[in-house]
């Protein structure tokens, strides 16, 4: 199913769409792992960091999978107007909600694998992410409608809501 030009963002909109993402995954993020810090008195064992890890993935993992099988959208993505699809679907389902979920780490994933293989700390491992960013975001390029590589792999797409209509004002009345 191929859109119109008309209803496809642009990659730069999906990037700064991004950004606000991650912004708001502190806020989802927040109760759960103030509950955790709680639980384990704030240990940094390497157990307890996992755990962190673990509680994270799988915060955002629901929090994602739920929002994108519901209506489509996230706070962000209704904020700049955005919506995921599956075409042919009324809705996108939870398993492939869960699919581009899975398929969204590969943004940092492989990075993260190399910093660890290097033994990258600090400045030089959060390199390593930002090229990973880049180069993921680079896929949308080999792609005809611009999507990235996670939704082409789990066959949703991203989609331009149309901008809401302004409301006229009403003279007041007498």
């Amino acid at each position: 199913m191929t859109l119109p030009a008309t209803t496809l963002p642009t990659i730069k909109r999906r990037l700064v769409s991004m950004v606000y993402e991650c912004l708001l995954g502190f806020a989802v993020l927040f109760l759960p792992f103030l509950i955790f810090e709680m639980v384990t008195g704030a240990s940094h064992a390497p157990l307890v960091e996992h755990m962190r890890q673990a509680l994270a993935f799988v915060v955002l993992g629901i929090y994602f999978v739920h929002q994108w099988s519901r209506d489509g959208q996230t706070l962000a993505m209704k904020t700049w107007r955005l919506k995921l699809v599956l075409p042919g679907h009324a809705h996108v389902s939870s398993k492939a909600a869960a699919l581009r979920y899975l398929l969204s780490w590969m943004w940092v994933l492989p990075a993260l694998i190399v910093s660890l293989a290097l033994d990258l700390h600090r400045w030089q491992a959060l390199g390593a992410v930002g090229a990973g960013i880049l180069l993921w975001s680079l896929t949308a390029f080999f792609d005809k409608d611009r999507q990235f590589l996670h939704d082409k792999l789990s066959g949703t797409r991203l989609v331009q809501l149309p901008a809401p209509e302004k409301k006229k004002k009403t003279a007041p009345a007498v």
